[in-house]
């Protein structure tokens, strides 16, 4: 029997890797003869990176960058394996999992495919709480990052653009890679522009921007649709999130109004009521106009890249799971888009989640087990998320081989 073991992270208790590790050790205590495939997900946000090197094979790489406040950090971003979705048969494919999910023997693997998430460079968690201030914050360090991916000899760069602390439009990110930004008086704006900044901008010269950029396949991993601007936009929506104050929102929202003229009359590009531009603060919107990405569903983005539906043919079972499923995983998650994958291959789905709402779509499931059942609480859930993973896994395991 061949499993896919394709899970999401557990927020706050297991990252995708450890999840897809004890689902696998639950199937292999009941089958120990089945062959396991552990192919970690995510959905653009925190974790996308370990996730799918785990899932490729591939490699960790760190650099140093600015933060989002200007300080130096050295962060992380991945680069994917070569080979995708290679079986592994019984226990000792396990270890070879184990094994093959930390990066061991990743050198030279791949390597034209990098990972980064902008968290990593230009996160809120990055900045303490008494220093958030969106006016003040800068997504610089992530276009570091992906010229660091450029210098990695990645031709193909996957953003995933949660957690941010900015409300830059990209700008930031811009710079590092080259574009200039022209002020009021013909002068060059401040390396590193941030929220309040932007507003100043006047014209944008995209000759010194690296040459590798227009060469290179930029792809945005974003799975909320909020415009640039607007009630729904990024500084309305997100701004306080990220220390602004009603009046920095107003002052933010303009900015990014005026960025967006002059992003139009400069480049052609109108990027102000573009689905997913206003994610991470209008780095969305910055990454297209500056670096000619493209903005994609996160779910589907990194499970083309690691392979899944190649994984999922020839299969008989796949376990997925997260920290909840309710009826907001039908729009993006990652258990839903599993399932569905899974569902086209002819597979059967067992999702394992933290827990599960009564109006949670379980109609696309062969069986859901969440780990908060019986006298099982949420704090326990947490606290034993390893443990009850496989034992879940067990069960579940059980149940369909007994039918």
């Amino acid at each position: 029997m061949k499993v896919v073991i394709a899970p999401n992270s557990y927020k706050e208790s297991l990252e995708a890797a450890e999840a897809a590790r004890a689902i696998a050790e639950g199937v292999l205590q009941v089958s120990p003869g089945a062959t396991v495939d552990l192919c970690p997900m995510a959905d653009g946000g925190d974790g996308t990176v370990a996730a799918m090197v785990a899932a490729t094979g591939g490699r960790l790489v760190s650099a140093d960058v600015f933060g989002p406040v200007g300080e130096p950090i050295r962060a992380h971003f991945g680069l994917l394996g070569a080979t995708l979705g290679t079986p592994l048969p019984g226990e000792l494919g396990l270890a070879a999992a184990e094994g093959r999910a930390a990066g061991e023997g990743a050198e030279g693997e791949g390597g034209t495919t990098a990972v980064i998430e902008m968290a990593a460079a230009s996160g809120l968690a990055l900045v303490p709480q008494e220093r958030r201030d969106p006016m003040r914050t800068t997504t610089f360090g992530t276009g570091q990052l992906i010229l660091a991916a450029l210098d990695a000899g990645a031709r193909e760069i996957i953003v995933g653009i949660g957690g941010s602390a900015t409300v830059d439009g990209g700008c930031g990110c811009a710079q590092a890679l080259g574009v200039a930004f022209i002020t009021k008086g013909g002068k060059p704006a401040v390396c590193g522009l941030a929220g309040g900044g932007i507003g100043q901008i006047e014209g944008i010269d995209i000759s010194g921007r690296d040459e590798r950029i227009a060469e290179a396949r930029i792809r945005v991993a974003c799975d909320v649709t909020n415009p640039l601007t607007g009630p729904n936009g990024a500084a309305a929506v997100y701004g306080p999130q990220k220390g602004a104050t009603p009046e920095m929102v107003v002052q933010l929202e303009a900015n990014l109004a005026h960025l967006a003229a002059v992003i139009r009359r400069e480049l052609g590009i109108d990027v102000e009521h573009m689905s997913g531009a206003g994610a991470a603060g209008g780095l969305g919107a910055g990454l297209v106009a500056f670096a000619g990405a493209t903005l994609e569903s996160g779910t589907k983005l990194i499970a083309q890249a690691v392979g899944l539906r190649k994984r999922l043919e020839g299969a008989d079972l796949c376990f997925t799971g997260e920290g909840k499923l309710d009826r907001s995983s039908s729009f993006g998650k990652a258990v839903v888009a599993v399932a569905k994958l899974a569902a086209q291959a002819g597979v059967r789905t067992v999702c394992l989640p933290g827990q599960a709402d009564a109006d949670a779509p379980r109609d696309l499931f062969a069986a859901v087990r969440p780990l908060v059942e019986g006298t099982v609480t949420p704090k326990q859930a947490m606290r034993q998320a390893r443990e009850l993973l496989k034992l879940r896994a067990a069960e579940a395991m059980q149940g369909i081989l007994d039918r």
